[in-house]
């Protein structure tokens, strides 16, 4: 009896070793992800009197140069990745948000979810002429620093209209046609609240906002991730998607990537 449990015991212990072998990339990337959030911030925020945000904003201010787009990126992911982690989409993803914006040329593009104006520089500066930039944030501190770091970088000389919403993007999305006079959009770039992926893009549609050839960019679906939302554009005749594997900002360790989900318009909830 004993002899035959051995074999049980070690298949058991093998699998455990297995499970904690396959769970452990995500699990040190959420403690990664808590201590980079949480501690550091904390301490200079304390000894500091200000926010994280302010300070990569101070940064950009001291060292990158005005009506320079290009400078103000480069300013905070030198402050991002040396001094303290933040959640901008950064540079190895945004080399991948560019080479979509190259491809796509959108003349109305959204963005739900500004932070502190990372994005909103990356993007607004490939736009072409007469374009519009709208970016809704819910945070007022995270708006104000974005309305900054966007007059800072020259962008409203460069893009005819940009254009900084406050407010939750499930209050915004509907009112968006009579209140900010979109028709349609071109391109929408998803980099807020990952539960709020599914519901908003399916609003979207509701709304009338998404046409034939629309593209959904959306950052963060592996980590911390957006189940739900990959799960319904990849499984729905309404959207053609393709991946972009890459890691997690200012990471090389935490494994992430983007989605783009191109619209075709209305069709079966589930492919065939």
């Amino acid at each position: 009896m004993l002899e035959a449990s051995v074999p049980l015991l070690a298949a058991l212990l093998l699998g455990l070793l297995l499970l904690t072998l396959l769970l452990l990339p995500r699990v040190w990337g959420s403690l990664l992800l808590a201590w980079n959030v949480w501690a550091p911030p904390t301490v200079y925020n304390l000894l500091m009197g200000n926010s994280k945000e302010q300070r990569i904003l101070h940064h950009v201010l001291q060292h990158a140069t005005a009506g320079d787009p290009r400078s103000v990126i480069d300013a905070v992911d030198a402050y991002c990745s040396q001094k303290e982690w933040a959640m901008n989409v950064g540079d190895k993803k945004g080399e991948i948000v560019d080479a979509v914006l190259r491809d796509q040329q959108p003349r109305v593009l959204l963005e739900l979810g500004a932070y502190c104006g990372y994005s909103a520089v990356r993007m607004g500066r490939l736009l072409p002429p007469g374009a519009r930039l709208l970016t809704i944030e819910l945070n007022p501190d995270y708006a104000t620093i974005t309305q900054q770091m966007l007059d800072f970088a020259g962008l409203q000389d460069k893009v005819q209209y940009v254009t900084v919403i406050l407010g939750a993007s499930q209050d915004v999305i509907p009112q968006l046609r009579k209140k900010y006079d979109v028709d349609t959009l071109d391109m929408v770039f998803l980099d807020h609240w990952k539960d709020r992926y599914l519901p908003d893009t399916l609003l979207l549609e509701e709304c009338g906002l998404l046409r034939k050839g629309t593209v959904l960019l959306a950052d963060n679906v592996i980590f911390p991730g957006a189940p739900k939302f990959l799960e319904h554009v990849r499984g729905s005749s309404s959207f053609e998607c393709t991946h972009f594997p890459s890691y997690l900002e200012y990471s090389q360790v935490v494994v992430d990537g983007l989605e783009k989900a191109v619209y075709l318009g209305p069709g079966n909830p589930a492919r065939p």
